[in-house]
């Protein structure tokens, strides 16, 4: 399990420091803290007193962050568990990873390009609902630009690779609704300023993104329901319109549910007359990588309807290799 997950096959501090790994060269602050936090006893103690599911690299950062108003360093972090415990505990237990990065539909974009249109799109897992916007924003595929329906919205950068099939256009989207076990409101500030805690320090361009991103939102705040995907998506799919392609598609989501649940969404997905995106860390979605995957660490694959993998993609939508021309 990547960007920021948690593998319970392993101990706490090798998941630090595979977080470590991840963040290397992309938040030099974040690599340092997680191999610190990695190897520091009473970090580990506290982590090892929560759930497992609780327990994440990201979770305790953006906690840390929401608390102190600013990224932690190790210290700051040893200061919140021997003095604020209870507070840290508190957040950690109700809040989740729910990073809402705009620029993964960057990599959904050409794909969804390619189904008929109008579309009719439902995200599990959906936060705050910023990736229910991929006709609202702008994008620039190294010198490649696709212009979307909102001046005000982001210009997403994507390094492509591969025969990628760069859409003329973004697509039409007729109805969009998202669902979430914890909806993040994007009018609510105090939602927002947790996405923004889930931001990695040193990536300013990430920051600056989504409070773009979160405007475009809340000038037409796209609707995301409370509910769990493997009860809920059959209901939610039947409210989208007759005569558009429903899409339902999801990124960093299935990484949280057990495989068994994870099969069973497969099944209920594919009993729907639906084309399913999946967007998710290797070996998440059953189907063994291409050889390509050897490109990086911290990659996802994407996937359309559980099938050979499509392309594989960067956690944060900063690039896309393509690996066919027919998806």
């Amino acid at each position: 399990m990547s960007m920021g997950g948690h593998d319970l096959t392993v101990s706490t501090a090798e998941n630090y420091r595979a977080f470590a790994r991840e963040a290397r060269g992309r938040s030099p602050g974040y690599e340092r803290l997680a191999t610190e936090a990695a190897a520091d006893a009473s970090l580990l103690a506290f982590l090892d007193s929560l759930p497992r599911a609780r327990q994440q690299p990201n979770l305790l950062f953006a906690a840390a962050c929401y608390l102190l108003g600013e990224p932690a360093d190790v210290a700051a972090l040893r200061a919140l568990v021997a003095d604020r415990d209870t507070e840290l505990r508190a957040v950690m237990l109700a809040r989740r990873t729910q990073t809402n990065e705009a620029a993964r539909c960057a990599t959904l974009l050409p794909l969804l390009a390619m189904l008929p249109q109008p579309l009719a799109l439902l995200e599990v897992g959906a936060s705050a609902g910023l990736t229910l916007l991929p006709d609202r924003y702008s994008y620039d595929y190294a010198g490649y630009r696709v212009t979307g329906g909102d001046a005000g919205a982001p210009v997403i950068a994507c390094d492509p690779h591969g025969p990628v099939p760069l859409p003329r256009r973004v697509p039409e989207v007729a109805w969009r609704a998202g669902l979430d076990l914890n909806p993040l409101d994007v009018t609510s500030d105090d939602d927002m300023r947790w996405l923004e805690c889930l931001v990695w320090p040193g990536e300013a361009d990430r920051r600056e993104r989504l409070r773009l991103a979160v405007e475009t939102a809340r000038r037409d705040p796209p609707p995301v329901y409370q509910g769990d995907l493997l009860t809920d998506v059959p209901a939610l799919a039947r409210q989208a319109p007759r005569g558009a392609t429903l899409v339902i598609f999801h990124s960093a989501v299935l990484a949280y549910v057990a495989r068994a649940g994870r099969e069973e969404f497969g099944r209920i997905v594919r009993s729907l007359d639906a084309t399913w995106i999946s967007n998710e860390a290797a070996g998440v979605v059953a189907g063994a990588p291409p050889a390509a995957a050897a490109r990086q660490d911290g990659y996802f694959v994407l996937r359309r309807d559980g099938g050979a993998p499509v392309a594989l993609t960067d956690g944060h939508g900063t690039w896309l290799q393509w690996l066919s021309a027919e998806p």
